[in-house]
């Protein structure tokens, strides 16, 4: 498996991104950097506004809240997507555990893709409203 192919295998298990198909996947992949970031660095703070979203290729991130970690996150897990759609406050800290590989997608190419192809738009759209609807089951929409 190329590289490509792995960057795109881990963006595809984002739900986000999952109904994402063929070249529209490619140039969500194409969007996105791969970087080497050492143990201790400070992905994103809380309360602060979120930019990036965040895939991790290889090492372990911590969740914090308040202080108090919430969940170690390694090798496929992904953090920031909400700051994908909306740049506001970050709900978490993340801090990288060990030296991480990481691949970043930014709000702004995010949201340029969107613009650019209205049939991406609608899909992450779709995807996100189902995801919501299963989280409130007693919705009446």
């Amino acid at each position: 498996m190329s590289k490509g192919d792995k960057k795109l295998e881990l963006l595809a298990g984002v739900p986000l991104f999952a109904n994402l198909r063929g070249r529209d996947m490619e140039r969500l992949g194409q969007l996105t950097e791969e970087v080497d970031v050492p143990a201790g660095k400070v992905l994103t703070r809380e309360g602060e506004r979120g930019e990036e979203f965040f895939v991790i290729v290889d090492g372990k991130v911590r969740i914090e809240r308040a202080g108090a970690t919430v969940v170690t996150r390694g090798p496929g897990e992904y953090i920031g997507e909400i700051a994908l759609l909306d740049e506001g406050p970050r709900t978490a800290t993340a801090i990288c555990e060990t030296s991480c590989r990481l691949v970043i997608l930014g709000h702004r190419e995010f949201h340029t893709l969107l613009a650019e192809q209205p049939e991406i738009e609608r899909t992450v759209l779709r995807t996100l409203a189902h995801r919501v609807r299963r989280l409130e089951p007693d919705s009446a929409g």
